[in-house]
């Protein structure tokens, strides 16, 4: 059975840090882009950081500097470390697969046709 499983969310205060976790059974993700996003309140799904097969990586403007997407393929899990929190970053965030033909770092909801369950992230004092 295929799944995307995240983890590592959690409540944590401003300025700290998280690392979560997108951990695959039932392929590998050596062959796969794997994007995350995030539904935060008010918004729309949002792409964080994606990266290829060959560690090309794509991160958005609001998160630059503040968050590194990795991937251990032997452990088959891509990480997201998330350093300097914010209130803003709160919210839901899920990995997400892309088809191996699209195998390129990309932020769009649409480039991507497989989805975790997500893990929660609240950013409060």
């Amino acid at each position: 059975q295929l799944q995307l499983v995240e983890s590592g969310g959690g409540l944590v205060q401003p300025g700290g840090s998280l690392k979560l976790s997108c951990a695959a059974s039932g392929f590998s993700l050596s062959y796969y882009t794997i994007g995350w996003f995030r539904r935060t309140p008010g918004k729309e799904r949002e792409g964080v950081s994606s990266i290829s097969t060959t560690e090309s990586t794509k991160v958005a403007d609001s998160v630059k500097g503040r968050f590194t997407i990795s991937r251990d393929n032997a452990k088959n899990t891509v990480y997201l470390q998330m350093n300097s929190l914010k209130p803003e970053d709160t919210g839901l965030y899920y990995c997400a697969r892309a088809p191996r033909w699209r195998d390129y770092a990309n932020l769009d909801y649409d480039h991507y046709d497989y989805w975790g369950q997500g893990t929660q992230v609240t950013v409060s004092s």
